[in-house]
């Protein structure tokens, strides 16, 4: 038995999310059921984690065991023969039978795109959030400096996680824009439930002068979800790298 390592790339629109769930067809599923039809065996695929519906990725990273005799790095080229088309296994690889996609990640780098124009655009519809007032980008980037470094971000947290502990490490953030865009680039060890989508949200306010920037460190210590501003709409995020 061997240990395959896949990365993969999907557009979110059409799935329930990464993970198998009861209300619909998801990413995750999608990947078995083709790797099923390649070996005739049902495994069970581990992902880096959970993009929520609507949630697109770039890198996600997921890895599953089998017995099959496809040498690993041709599984890129077999799965993506019969996957949809908006699903994508850009690389497949052999790794140590100890290689856990999800237990050994070390680091996540999540992008968030903003449509900031008065008309919305149809093209960017499903990959972008469409705000159609001008935001404040320095407020904005004051704000986000205040999510750096290690905090409980208990308040940037949506209700039904499971998560053991709610103490995250931002690495790095940043918003830079372009044209009519303005993307949000955010590193950290790890992310809980909808919190790159609490922290855009909270963003946005700032930008609209809802929020002041100043108050994001009370917001932080408060570990009151109903502080923090409006969850942002999934579409826009995207999971761009996972590291190990």
């Amino acid at each position: 038995m061997i240990n395959v390592k896949l990365t993969i790339q999907y557009d979110g629109t059409n799935y329930c999310g990464w993970q198998k769930q009861n209300n619909g067809i998801s990413v995750q599923e999608e990947i078995e059921n083709a790797i099923h039809r390649l070996t005739g065996e049902k495994v069970d695929l581990i992902g880096s984690g959970r993009t929520d519906k609507g949630v697109h990725a770039l890198g996600q990273v997921a890895n599953f065991t089998t017995n099959s005799t496809i040498p690993p790095d041709r599984y890129k080229y077999a799965l993506n023969s019969i996957l949809p088309q908006d699903i994508s296994i850009i690389s497949s690889e052999l790794v140590p039978d100890s290689f856990h996609s999800q237990y050994d990640a070390k680091g996540k780098i999540y992008k968030y795109t903003i449509y900031n124009r008065e008309v919305r655009n149809p093209i960017y519809n499903r990959y972008a959030y469409h705000v159609p007032v001008k935001l404040n980008l320095n407020s904005m980037r004051k704000g986000a400096e205040c999510f750096l470094g290690s905090h409980d971000f208990k308040a940037f947290m949506a209700s039904g996680s499971s998560a053991k502990s709610t103490i995250r490490n931002i690495r790095s953030i940043s918003l830079d824009k372009k044209d009519d865009f303005i993307f949000l680039t955010i590193e950290g060890n790890g992310f809980l439930y909808n919190m790159v989508r609490i922290i855009v949200g909270t963003l946005v306010e700032v930008g609209l002068g809802k929020k002041q920037w100043q108050s994001i460190p009370h917001i932080i210590e408060s570990k009151d979800r109903k502080m923090a501003g409006h969850t942002a709409p999934a579409q826009g995020l995207c999971l761009e790298k996972v590291y190990y």
